[in-house]
């Protein structure tokens, strides 16, 4: 029986060891770009909570609506006068021939008494509260917005960070292999020097050369580093998660290169900060309607239904235990008749602030023309860039590869030769930096281009 129990022990140890192995288990993720942007979407901290921002709105919403439905309370009382209240009442009450200034004490209620109460109120008519329902309606929207913007903030800011990453990992690769010919060249060049065919200034400037490629390749390992923490972030990825991206830079690059997308144009209402402008404008509005509408009459009602009873002791739970019912059917109308100017100058008030987001309106219909514009531009100058950049790194790698040739034949000195690769590493630079543009600012030209609308998860 005991081994038994020891194997049972045993067996339950090691389930639990295996448990808290599984719970302490990395997650590793691969993804493409696309699929970066869909998880981000649905994972990242800013697209969740201008989701749960959606979430409230649709509760306020109804708490708003809820308040002209009917509303049902119920109220409870209980008391125990422990010392009971006492009267006085003239004498001559119970005797005609007391002495008028006498008076007896007398108490009336009994020392304990319950009852219960419950009330139905409706609203019938307030004008406020038609005005809050549109409110309501528009607050709504200016969160479905909000998540539309968020969003493609979001996306926007997942494929600047994924292509980061792709941007770091092209430079730590081109670097090894530069530091792999410069490291060949050093040795050829030490043994030309050690034949005596050579002179050591050589050697020393592919030494400074190779040196400097070293500590580029340092730094570029920890921004690679940086840049997967900044994407994870970006994504919602716990930070100490294994991330791979699955896309090369290179091959993103040609699917960012569209030239179609720069004849794309759209009305400047359709883009989302215009429409977030237009929901202020509506909001300041409805604020305008909401303070006229406090000069109209309220009017509501209720009915309530209770019973109460009363004992010199705790009998309410008896059956012997009398209970008197009561009920009130009211109505009640409220007039605003005078409010010493009160409420005209909030209305002014309110009008001017209504006056104020049209003009916000309408320069952000000048401003989302104006950024359409600059986008445009800058995919335009990322393209003619990329094309530029891409003819530069053929011309510096046909130029160190003469100068390689030449310094080794004796014709070129070690100084040409550290130039024209100094200029080679330069284009190879500017090169993946002209990739990535043409990735970033494609990104930024389709948000302001984007004309999505929120549709909400189904369930």
């Amino acid at each position: 029986m005991r081994k038994t129990i020891f194997l049972l022990i045993c067996v339950l140890g090691s389930l639990n060891t295996s448990k808290a192995q599984d719970s302490t288990e990395v997650q590793s993720y691969a993804l493409s770009l696309q699929e970066a942007i869909t998880y981000g979407l649905e994972n990242s901290y800013d697209a969740k909570n201008a989701y749960t921002d959606v979430e409230i709105a649709l509760k306020q919403k109804w708490e708003i609506i809820a308040q002209g439905l009917p509303q049902i309370s119920g109220e409870v009382t209980y008391q125990n006068q422990f010392i009971q209240p006492t009267s006085f009442i003239p004498a001559v009450v119970f005797d005609p021939s007391a002495d008028p200034g006498d008076f007896i004490p007398v108490q009336f209620s009994q020392k304990q008494n319950a009852s219960a109460v419950a009330t139905w109120n409706q609203l019938i008519f307030d004008g406020s509260y038609i005005v809050g329902v549109q409110s309501a309606k528009t607050l709504l929207q200016i969160s479905e917005n909000a998540k539309v913007k968020t969003d493609l903030e979001v996306k926007q800011a997942i494929i600047e960070a994924y292509g980061n990453v792709l941007l770091a990992q092209e430079s730590v690769a081109i670097l090894q292999k530069n530091i792999e010919t410069v490291n060949k060249n050093l040795n050829d060049t030490q043994k030309i020097f050690e034949n005596g065919l050579g002179e050591e200034e050589d050697v020393e400037q592919l030494q400074i050369t190779a040196l400097n490629l070293e500590s580029q390749l340092n730094s570029t390992v920890r921004q690679l580093a940086i840049a997967y923490d900044m994407l994870k972030l970006t994504l919602g990825i716990p930070i100490d998660s294994k991330l791979v991206v699955t896309d090369a830079l290179e091959d993103l690059t040609m699917q960012y290169y569209d030239l179609n997308l720069l004849a794309r144009d759209i009305n400047p209402e359709k883009n989302i900060d215009y429409r977030i402008a237009e929901d202020q404008a509506n909001l300041a509005e409805t604020e305008v309607k909401l303070e006229k509408s406090k000069a109209l009459p309220t009017l509501s009602a209720y009915v309530n239904y209770g019973a109460a009873g009363a004992s010199n002791s705790f009998t309410f739970l008896s059956d012997e235990q009398r209970y008197f019912e009561q009920s009130i059917l009211g109505v009640s109308l409220s007039v605003p008749i005078f409010s010493s100017g009160m409420r005209a100058a909030r209305t002014a008030q309110k009008e001017l602030a209504y006056k104020q987001s049209l003009e916000d309106l309408e320069r952000a219909r000048n401003q989302v023309k104006l950024e359409i514009a600059s986008a445009r531009n800058d995919y335009q100058f990322a393209l003619d860039n990329f094309a530029t950049q891409e003819k530069n790194l053929d011309l510096a790698e046909r130029i160190e590869n003469k100068n390689s040739i030449k310094f080794f034949e004796g014709i070129a000195s070690s100084f040409e030769l550290s130039e024209a690769q100094t200029q080679l590493y330069q284009a190879q630079q500017d090169y993946l930096q002209a990739m990535y543009e043409v990735i970033a600012n494609k990104a930024a030209l389709e948000k302001v281009l984007d004309t999505s609308v929120y549709k909400p998860k189904e369930d």
